[in-house]
Formats: structure tokens, sequence, C-alpha cells
């Protein structure tokens, strides 16, 4: 049987060299052993990424196509966009184990060493060299590219401390402490942010990307490296703190280009897989999916918005953390109202507002208007975008006039009538107030076959907030909640100069 069809266990009762040999054990490279394990997968149909949504067509044939080409990657793309899971998650494609001389720090192949500390224990044990076995999870290095990072930290230097020691003399190969990648030999290293790495940095890698070997001070040294390298990029016009020198790009055999998700269906797969679940808030709060479609139409809506920066991204964090926020908000209310299950509002969406300000980079008009107006935009946006998915347009109903859906909650609104929606009344004191506005509720029966009581009135709040995206009535946000009333009264109500009022924000 050969050695690969093995159980952990029992690779695990090999002990020494010859016993190795007498598996029919034959050293693989890294970039082998993983083209190898890929080739089972796929013969297999075994997804090596899963979880990851979204690249099934782009991003994971094109990683696929470089394993098997046996490259060195580079993922480019902007932040929050899966970049460095990827990169761990090739881990899964190493062989569980792998035998190493015993006490070697350079991870030495019994039947292929490549330092001087394997050579000598073979020389001096021959068959008898103990061996050890290298799980997968250990075969992993990743290091964040940092203007502080040196050559020493990623290759090596001489340590006067271990020749002080040891008593060595300088030319002796013993006194150098390698650095984190000869220790990653046999192994998978990940540079994040590679364009951070400064140019002095990067150009020490040349000779190990195109010649697997290492250059320590004046050692004549070649250490014949097998390394499967993954760096991470965001492009190099965004970063603006540094680039990737033209030489090293030239020496990395396949660039994958990332990118956010494109349907909301994605990217609430992502979401839901990502985000925090608690199971005694799980029981709290029920969660609809027009709710999870708003949390995403956030950030679709930021991607594209003026105020943000485009090339610096809307991460996927920004909607696991809204989501996180909104379910957070609904139960503090339930809490605090002692209700043993509580339905989702939009109101609710005013817990979203700290994870959008904190996760969208603004161009300068965006920081003149405020990080807090802003993020209020995105989710007035939000609720318009979904609104038209849901409801009759209101510009076509408005030309029917007479027969228009929205006719009777708009006269209400009209007459002087006004709404409000408090953060934290409880369920009773919230539908009370929607049940004020006639012919919201016949709106609902009219448009959505027999909706549940809450969703009815998560469905009626809903429109509310629609109407008043399309300027048909005013919503005003206040420190305790939301304001309706009629959009003329509220034009007519502007405070003046002098005047002091809340001012009439987005969401």
């Amino acid at each position: 049987m050969n050695y690969r069809d093995l159980p952990g266990e029992k690779l695990k009762n090999i002990k020494t060299l010859g016993e190795l040999k007498g598996s029919g054990y034959q050293p693989l490279t890294i970039k082998e052993e993983l083209r190898h394990n890929l080739i089972n997968k796929l013969r297999k149909e075994d997804n090596p990424f899963e979880g990851i949504f979204g690249y099934e067509d782009t991003v994971i044939p094109d990683i696929e196509r470089a394993i098997l080409s046996m490259h060195n990657i580079n993922l480019l793309g902007l932040r929050g966009q899966a970049k460095t899971r990827i990169a761990r998650m090739m881990v899964n494609l190493l062989d569980e184990y792998v035998p190493v001389i015993r006490g070697s720090e350079l991870n030495d192949d019994p039947l292929a060493p490549i330092s001087k500390f394997g050579h000598d224990a073979i020389e001096e044990h021959g068959d008898h060299t103990p061996v050890e076995w290298l799980h997968r999870s250990e075969r992993y290095t990743e290091k964040l590219a940092t203007p502080d990072v040196s050559v020493a930290d990623l290759i090596g230097d001489v340590d006067p401390i271990k020749a002080a020691s040891l008593k060595l003399n300088y030319s002796d190969e013993r006194v150098i402490h390698y650095g984190l990648i000869p220790r990653s030999h046999r192994g998978i290293f990940v540079i994040n942010e590679l364009p951070d790495l400064q140019a002095r940095i990067q150009v020490a890698l040349f000779n190990i990307l195109q010649e697997g070997d290492i250059q320590i001070r004046g050692f004549k040294l070649r250490l014949p490296l097998d390394i499967q390298f993954v760096f991470t990029a965001n492009p190099e016009d965004y970063t603006n703190r540094g680039s990737i020198v033209t030489p090293l790009k030239d020496r990395i055999d396949s660039q994958i280009i990332t990118h956010y998700p494109k349907t909301l269906e994605i990217s609430k797969k992502i979401t839901e897989q990502e985000s925090r679940k608690k199971d005694d808030q799980e029981k709290l709060v029920v969660i609809n999916e027009m709710s999870r479609n708003l949390i995403e139409q956030v950030a679709f809506e930021a991607r594209d918005n003026e105020y943000v920066d485009e090339k610096s991204g809307v991460s996927a964090r920004l909607t696991i953390s809204a989501f996180e926020n909104l379910k957070s908000a609904a139960e503090r209310r339930a809490l605090i109202n002692g209700e043993k299950q509580t339905y989702v509002r939009i109101a609710d969406m005013i817990g979203v507002l700290p994870a959008i300000t904190g996760k969208v980079e603004l161009v300068y008009e965006g920081e003149q208007e405020g990080p807090s107006i802003v993020a209020q935009d995105l989710l007035g946006k939000a609720i318009r975008t979904q609104f038209g998915h849901l409801y009759p347009d209101p510009e076509a109903e408005r030309k029917k006039k007479e027969e228009s859906s929205y006719k009777k909650i708009i006269e209400w609104f009209g007459d002087g009538n006004e709404l409000d929606i408090i953060n934290d009344a409880s369920d009773k004191a919230y539908q009370k107030e929607l049940d004020k506005v006639p012919g919201l509720s016949e709106l609902i029966d009219k448009l959505f076959k027999k909706p549940e009581k809450s969703e009815k009135y998560f469905l009626m709040e809903f429109a509310l907030h629609g109407l008043a995206e399309h300027s048909l009535i005013s919503k005003k946000h206040l420190a305790t909640g939301l304001h309706f009333k009629d959009l003329l009264s509220s034009m007519l109500s502007m405070p003046g100069p002098g005047d002091i009022d809340e001012e009439d924000e987005g969401f």
C-alpha cells in the first residue's frame, strides 16, 4: 500500500528514515502535492473551497487553474473580498501529514534534506534518523506586510547571541537565525497587503521566487526552498502607500482578480454564514427576508454612491456587522419591553448606522456631508430600491389620481395628521400607531397574500418609508424615532434663519 493511503495514526507509527523508505514514500514538491490533491478533488466533484460564495464561475476556476499550473499566486482585489480566507483554505489541499527529520527547524524532508542540520542527522544516524509527522495545519504561515517588516524577519540574519552561546565562529552556518520564509519550507507562505512591503524588501524576494533559494549576509548558502507563495493586494491606485515593484510582479505567475458579490442572494449567503449567531437572540428576534434584503442593498448602494470612495471598496464586513446590529436593535427593544418574542421593524435600522459609518471611506464631498448623514442616505436609497420590488411605482400611481393605491394614506397626512414610530416602542404601541393610518392595512392586504400579523405591520411601516423616499409624505429623523407627516406642511414649517429645529435627515 502507498504511504499516501495510510491513515494519519498509522503514519505516525513510522519513526525512522528506514521505516519511511520501506513505506514507499516518495517526496513531492509543495506545488506537486497541491496539484495532485486538487486533481483528486476535481475528479470526485469535491469543492476544495467550501463556503466561498459568488466565485464559483470566476475566481475559484482561476485559482484551480493556477494550482494545476503550479503557480505562485497574487489575489488582487478590494477589501472584504475573501482573499485571505481563500489563501487559508488552500491548506485543505495539502496531505494530512508529511514526514520531517525530528528537530529540523526547516521541516527537512528525510529523503531530500536542505539544511546542515538535516544532512548531519542523516550522516550520523543513517536509516535510524528519527522521523516525525507534520500536520497540514502547521504548514501554513501568514505575514501581514507592514512598513517595518525587515529582510531579517522574512529571510533571516546572523544571530550574535547564538554565536556567543554556542561558541561558534561567524563563518559557521549554525549562527544563522532563519526568517519566516525558510521556516515555511514545504508549506504555504502568505504575504497579505503586498504593496505595503517596502520596495527594498520586495527585491529580497526575487531570488526566492525565481530560483527557490535565499542569500543571508555573506554566506555562500543555497537553500532550494520549496514553498507555495500566495500574495494578497489591494489595487495599487488605492493603497497609495506603495506598490508591487514590476520585477516582483513579473515573477508571480498568476494574478487573480477578486470581486464583490454580484447579487443580493449571494451577499445574503455570505452574511448568514459569517454573522455571529446567539441562540437566545435567535429565539427572541424574528428576521424576515425583506430586512435581510435591505441590509445587503445598503452595501450595493454604497458601492455606487457618489460620497463613497469606490477605490476603497465596501467590505462584506459592513453587511455582516449591520445584520448583527439589526438583530441586536430588535433584541434590545424586546428586552426593554419585557417581550418574549419580537418581529424586526424598519425602525430597527437605526441600529445599523454605526456599522455603516465606520466601514465606508468617504470622498471629500462625503466628508463635508458627514458620515452619519451619508449612512442615513444609503439606508434611504436601499429602502427606495427595495420598495420598488414590493410596491406599485409611486410615479405611476400618482397619475391614476382617484384610483391610486396610496390615495387614502397620502390624504390622511394631507389633512394634518402625523405619526411617530418610536425606536423603543412596545409591539402593542407600534401596531396601534400604524393602525391610525387609513388605507395602510388595505394596501398590504391588496398586495400580499395573507401575511402573518407581525409581517403585515412590518410591510405597513415599509410602505410609509417608501412613500417618504419618493417624497409623497415627509419623514423626519428624531432622537427617539421617526416622525411622519404631510410633505407640504413639513416644507412650510421648515426653520428659518436663526431658528432651531430638528434637521430633516435621509433615513
